[in-house]
């Protein structure tokens, strides 16, 4: 299917098809005329793509692990470890955020906010 069919299927823009062609996430035919051609399976693999950015996973993540995944014999499982993994990496943000919070909400009122909290005034 050309790029103009594939991005009505999937509600993706062919500018962001081609972008992610160029990085490796589509693979495309060129017909000799120039025009892309993507095979049916392409809109399956889109709607993964989105999903998987809506669940956190940038698109060097998608990449990385789409071909994976494909090849995985049992892909529920190969998935399950990625969002675990996913899940470990947001709660360690989680800490991070939250350890944040509390220093700006210490400072926060204080003569001078931006000393450390530590030292005197």
């Amino acid at each position: 299917m050309r790029i103009g069919e594939l991005a009505a299927r999937t509600g993706v823009s062919k500018d962001t098809l081609r972008f992610y062609e160029k990085i490796g996430l589509l693979d495309g035919d060129r017909l000799p005329n120039g025009y892309r051609d993507f095979p049916p399976e392409t809109v399956t693999w889109l709607h993964y793509v989105r999903t998987a950015q809506a669940l956190g996973f940038t698109l060097a993540e998608i990449g990385r692990h789409g071909a994976e995944l494909r090849d995985a014999p049992d892909s529920a499982e190969a998935l399950s470890a990625l969002f675990e993994d996913k899940i470990r990496v947001i709660d360690a943000r989680m800490a991070e955020l939250a350890a944040l919070r509390a220093d700006l909400t210490a400072r926060a009122g204080t003569g001078c906010p931006l000393r450390a909290a530590d030292r005197p005034a």
